[in-house]
């Protein structure tokens, strides 16, 4: 069975990981740079790391291992993660792929000079219903994929 790895700091979707978690019965690590409430669930737990730069992005890079499940909003995080062969997830249910996730890397990069100028502000658009619901969908199919394999 896979492990769930989440880049919680600033993660909206964590209900929706317990639940789907809790269904597959997956163990679930929640990577922070602070302390942070929990469920009380044997199969959760939280991973308190330094506030080193990249402290938790490494800590999940470490863990992972091919099947993993990492739930992230951090481009470059999650291209490390595909390296090691894990199921990328994105907060409003993007799914990081090899395909895709160069591509997505030249638009980081691309908006982050963008910002840099001053020509554009702002971030990204605000998390919503349909966000959720393609999270929960996509998640579910990340979990069942090693099922159907094996």
């Amino acid at each position: 069975m896979p492990d769930i790895y989440v880049d919680a700091d600033a993660c909206p979707v964590k209900d929706e990981v317990y639940r789907v978690a809790e269904r597959y019965d997956v163990r679930v690590f929640l990577v922070s740079n602070t302390w942070m409430r929990t469920p009380h669930h044997a199969w959760i737990e939280l991973v308190v790391v330094s506030d080193g730069f990249d402290a938790a992005d490494d800590w999940i890079v470490e863990q992972t291992q091919s099947g993993d499940v990492v739930i992230t909003a951090d481009i470059p995080l999650a291209a490390r993660c595909l390296e090691k062969g894990a199921a990328v997830l994105g907060p409003k249910g993007k799914d990081f792929t090899e395909s895709n996730i160069g591509d997505a890397l030249a638009s980081r990069e691309l908006m982050q000079n963008l910002r840099d100028m001053g020509t554009i502000s702002g971030g990204p658009a605000p998390f919503d219903k349909k966000d959720r619901s393609r999270f929960l969908q996509r998640l579910d199919t990340a979990i069942q994929a090693p099922r159907r394999e094996s």
